[in-house]
Formats: structure tokens, C-alpha cells, sequence
């Protein structure tokens, strides 16, 4: 059986067909969150520490690290701060120090920059996966060599200088071409994570058979693992947790082995709390004013006021456990295990101190 494996200097992550779905958290990446974005920019990285600490919690195997942040005040100051080439570096080291001293999770070092792949590569201890490499010569002639140069796993992402295409046998033949260059390198293909590239089911109706179809063939004609941008697949639609926790146990089915993913579902807002206490006072339900907010928040359907495990961190246990992934559904009993309640911590069941107890 294929096995890719991911460590940090503790811990060791084992990607394959017959473990358990390794979940990648996605959440450090200042792409597209500006407050994170300026975040870094200030030299702040408390949020990230917050989102290590929260998505190990939820489940998260491994770390994705994602360095693509935008200085724009800096830039406006210093015209070499417009180039990722300089920026990228420096700031992926700093997150690989950040996050490894405070969670034990194998990471995986994600930038589109070589200049900041191999600093996280230095920066990091263990074994990190790489992310990525695609079938473009220019970044195959770069990437692959500090594959081999510092023995890591890397993400093939099934697309080259053509762009992505819609038939899922160019993104096939891509894929393959990737494994056979890597292996003229001396890399082996179970060192090869490959990523077929999930199309939005809202803009092509065929782009779960898609990505069903080509795991099955990745999995059977070239025995390597895969993984996606799990969220990929329900962009642009409603109630998208629900698409997703449908589409990555049928992921899995097909022989999928991890996902880059939000493994947390996050806090309720205050705003959103204070609507939902509006909007049932003017239906004439009123609350005492001394209920604690996460109580009202469970109550009413919001959610929770910490981070917690999101709904597809129970799918995918679940299919972990009917795959057999999950001998004798253990974590899964784990995972559905309820938190004692405040001042309850170490009682039985019920909250009552000792547990069950015996009849004479």
C-alpha cells in the first residue's frame, strides 16, 4: 500500500490507503483575509497561533503554512515589498517558527514562490509536505530538485503551462507526466501527493464524477495518494457544509486519501448574537439576562461561541469508520464524546461524582 509520510519533529503524519483521511488545515493563509494580511504586516502573529492551536484541536493532521500575504502600506513605502520573491521568504520562515513552537502537527509549506518553499524547508523540522509542484518545465525544473535535495513529499497539482483543463484525461496525463519527471530525480511515487483539481459542481454538473473518476484512476494506475481543495466543490452555492460533507466521504469511496480544508467551524459572531436576541424579543421571547451566551447560542441554533470541530470533521470520522479506517469506531466514540459542562470536569456520567453507581 502507498504510504506518504508527513513528520514534524515529534510527530509523524501517515498518508495512505488504508489510514484514516488525513485532514490538512487550510486556515494560515492571508490570501484573501485582509485583517490576517495586515496581521503579518504588523509583525502580529497572534491569530496565526490562535488557528495552529484551534484547527489541531478540531482534528487537523497536518498544517497547511500559506505565506501569500500582501504588504500593501509597506509597499507604498518601499517599492520591493510589491515583489512576493522578497516578501514571501522572510515571512515563511517567521510561520513555520511560530506554529512548530506551539503545535506538534507535521506541516505543509505552501507558496508559489521557490525562494519561500526553501525557507520554510530550512525552517522546518521533520519531514514537510510540500505544496506544490505542477507540470510546468520552468517550475518542475525548480521544484523537484528541492524535493530530492531535502528528501520531502510534494503536491502535484494536475494542471501545466496550458492552464486547467475541463477534460479530466489532460488533467490525468498531467498527472502522470509529474510522477514519471519526479522520478527521473530519484523521487519515489509514493513521495507524490497528487491534486486532480476539483471544478465548483455549480459551474460544470460534472465535476464530482470528475473527481471520482480520476482519484480511482490515480489510486489504480499510478498508486498515489491525492488530495484537493475540499471546499472547491460547493463555491458559489448555498448551505455549502452540506455539499461538502456529501462529497468527501464520496471522495474517500473513490480512494482520496487527505484534503487542504477548514477543519473548524468558527465562533458565532457578537453581531450575529445580538440579531438572533433582537429578532426573538420581537417575537416576544425573552431570554434571562443572565444566561450565559454559549447556553443561548445552543439553544437557539447559532452554534457555539468557541471554535469547535465543523460538521465535516464528523463526516469524515464517520467515513474513516465505515472504511474500517477506524478499527472498532474508537476515535469516533472519542470525537462524540460530550464535553463535561464547567465545574463538572472529572465527574461521571451525568455530572455525577465517581460515575455509576453500584447497587448493594
Amino acid at each position: 500500500m502507498t504510504k506518504t509520510i508527513v513528520e514534524s519533529k515529534t510527530k509523524t503524519a501517515i498518508i495512505g490507503f488504508d489510514q484514516p483521511f488525513c485532514v490538512i488545515g487550510e486556515r494560515i493563509n492571508p490570501t484573501g483575509r485582509k485583517k490576517l494580511a495586515l496581521e503579518l504586516e504588523a509583525g502580529d502573529f497572534s491569530t496565526v497561533e490562535a488557528d495552529a492551536i484551534a484547527q489541531v484541536a478540531a482534528g487537523a493532521t497536518v498544517l497547511d503554512i500559506n505565506s501569500g500575504a500582501v504588504f500593501s502600506n509597506k509597499m507604498a513605502e518601499d517599492a520591493r515589498y510589491a515583489d512576493n520573491n522578497f516578501v514571501e521568504p522572510p515571512l515563511m520562515r517567521e510561520l513555520i517558527l511560530r506554529v512548530q513552537a506551539i503545535v506538534d502537527a507535521p506541516l505543509c509549506i505552501d507558496s508559489s514562490v521557490p525562494g519561500a518553499l526553501e525557507s520554510g524547508l530550512e525552517a522546518a523540522e521533520g519531514r514537510p509536505l510540500l505544496n506544490s509542484v505542477t507540470g510546468e518545465e520552468e517550475r518542475l525544473e525548480v521544484v523537484l530538485p528541492l524535493v530530492k535535495k531535502y528528501n520531502v513529499p510534494v503536491v502535484a497539482i494536475s494542471n501545466d503551462d496550458t492552464g486547467i483543463s475541463e477534460d479530466p484525461d489532460v488533467r490525468f496525463a498531467v498527472a502522470k507526466k509529474i510522477v514519471e519527471r519526479a522520478a527521473d530525480f530519484g523521487i519515489p511515487a509514493h513521495d507524490i501527493v497528487v491534486d486532480p483539481l476539483v471544478m465548483p459542481i455549480g459551474a460544470m454538473a460534472t465535476a464530482g464524477h470528475q473527481v471520482f473518476t480520476l482519484v480511482r484512476r490515480l489510486r489504480e494506475e499510478l498508486g498515489v495518494n491525492t488530495t484537493c481543495g475540499a471546499s472547491n466543490i460547493s463555491f458559489g452555492l448555498p448551505n455549502r457544509h452540506g455539499i461538502n460533507n456529501a462529497f468527501l466521504p464520496m471522495a474517500m469511496g473513490a480512494g482520496m486519501t487527505s484534503a487542504i480544508m477548514n477543519p473548524v467551524a468558527l465562533p458565532v459572531p457578537a453581531a450575529k448574537i445580538e440579531a438572533k436576541k433582537l429578532e426573538l424579543a420581537a417575537a416576544g421571547v425573552v431570554f434571562p439576562d443572565d444566561m450565559e451566551l454559549e447556553v443561548f447560542c445552543q439553544l437557539t441554533g447559532l452554534g457555539s461561541t468557541q471554535p469547535r470541530p465543523g460538521k465535516e470533521m464528523e463526516a469524515i470520522r464517520a467515513a474513516n469508520f465505515l472504511t474500517n479506517n477506524d478499527p472498532h469506531g474508537g476515535a469516533w466514540i472519542e470525537f462524540n464524546k460530550e464535553a463535561p459542562k464547567p465545574g463538572q470536569e472529572g465527574r461521571g456520567r451525568a455530572g455525577r461524582t465517581g460515575g455509576r453507581r453500584r447497587r448493594a
